[in-house]
């Protein structure tokens, strides 16, 4: 892997439900923002990358949006990629003309999904509506009354719109409700705050058992306990363990039998996880952000040697809000925490807060994101790779037992 990063974000449908991705890359040798110059090595990197890594790896069983330079589009670069697996985005830096018009509608024949991001309705663009599958909106630029309004210029046609950079839900709500049927931002990973609300009594329950499961001192009997006195997550644990995945040589027979297998490290995280999802109502999209967040901290604290699970804690953590739809700081304030543990996971402070700091901004992409420390970007981008496998193969199968 050369010297660059590698990153997507979720499309979510109208149930908030991940359909696709887009991919996402950053390097010094190419830009996709760029005119000239950049075509061979976004080419290599588009092809020979997502060939080397899979498509599978990277995106599972979703389709990857993936932005084409206007270059990439003339050589025809996406005929390196499978037509089913793909949608070529056209960038609105593109200038369009005959040829580029031309390889586009030949592309569409050949069974290639086309976006058009950041659509505005101009006419040189007019023709490529004639074929192209999904329209993107800057919500951001355009704003909502702008969005609502291009909506109703694009009625006519058969195109499926895409509203990208939603910031609330209030916005999501009302863009739904005017034909958007694909959405992209940071809303859905936000929390949707509602004034003076409070806990409900299983995820008080859920916030008292990450308070005993995680004190610095517990112990093997207070974890076997605390699980047995809950029959539903006792069975998922134990079903979980027993599976193929483990590969374990005895079957499990009990709580205190599994924490003697695993360990109290990896027993915690596993109903640190089944906890979690058992605290919200949302999506499983945030609890997947959430999670592979987590994990992105504690492997890239590993690369410092810090504590692994002590940063997988905080990044954890740092998703409450989210998946409650409550204030960091109100939530928190049922953890009996360590100053250190708020103060990283609420303001970003310490070692732990920095490395928090970086995976947030690298799952948003931010324009400022730079290195981390001296981790060098292709071990960062395969550290992001690992953490989107270790979802995959480990806890979705976990979760859904």
């Amino acid at each position: 892997m050369t010297d660059f990063l590698i990153g997507r974000q979720q499309i979510l449908d109208h149930h908030l439900d991940t359909c696709a991705y887009e991919i996402l890359f950053r390097g010094q040798d190419f830009d996709l923002s760029l005119k000239d110059g950049a075509a061979n090595a976004t080419k290599q990197v588009i092809s020979d990358t997502l060939l080397e890594i899979g498509l599978n790896e990277l995106v599972g069983q979703h389709k990857a949006f993936i932005n084409f330079t206007a270059q990439n589009i003339l050589d025809k670069t996406p005929l390196h990629l499978p037509k089913e697996r793909i949608v070529i985005e056209v960038l609105e830096s593109v200038a369009i003309d005959a040829d580029i018009v031309n390889n586009l509608r030949e592309l569409s024949q050949l069974g290639y999904t086309i976006a058009l991001d950041d659509f505005v309705l101009s006419p040189e663009w007019l023709p490529l509506l004639e074929f192209a599958n999904i329209i993107k909106l800057d919500v951001m630029a355009d704003g909502l009354e702008g969005s609502r309004k291009l909506i109703e210029q694009l009625k006519p046609y058969k195109l499926k719109l895409l509203a990208e950079k939603v910031e609330t839900y209030q916005e999501f709500e009302a863009l739904r409700e005017w034909g958007c049927e694909l959405f992209q931002g940071f809303f859905f990973s936000k929390p949707n705050i509602v004034e003076g609300k409070r806990l409900e009594v299983n995820q008080a329950a859920a916030i008292q058992l990450l308070s005993a499961i995680n004190k610095a001192d517990v112990s093997f009997a207070e974890i076997g306990k605390i699980v047995s006195q809950d029959v539903g997550m006792s069975f998922k644990l134990l079903h979980y363990l027993n599976s193929a995945f483990f590969g374990l040589p005895q079957k499990i027979e009990s709580i205190q039998h599994a924490i003697a297998c695993l360990g109290l490290i990896e027993i915690k995280r596993w109903i640190n996880i089944l906890t979690l999802s058992a605290m919200s109502d949302k999506s499983s999209s945030v609890l997947q952000n959430v999670l592979i967040r987590a994990k992105m901290c504690e492997l890239l604290a590993k690369e410092i040697k810090a504590d692994g699970d002590h940063y997988f804690f905080i990044g954890m953590l740092s998703g409450l809000d989210s998946l409650l739809d409550m204030p960091l700081a109100k939530v928190l304030e049922h953890l009996p925490l360590a100053d250190d543990i708020n103060n990283a996971v609420i303001h970003h402070q310490g070692n732990a807060g920095q490395t928090l700091h970086f995976c947030i901004a690298y799952e948003r992409w931010e324009p400022d994101l730079g290195n981390f420390r001296n981790v060098p970007p292709e071990r960062i981008a395969t550290i992001y790779l690992e953490c989107i496998d270790w979802w995959a193969s480990s806890i979705l199968p976990f979760l859904a037992t």
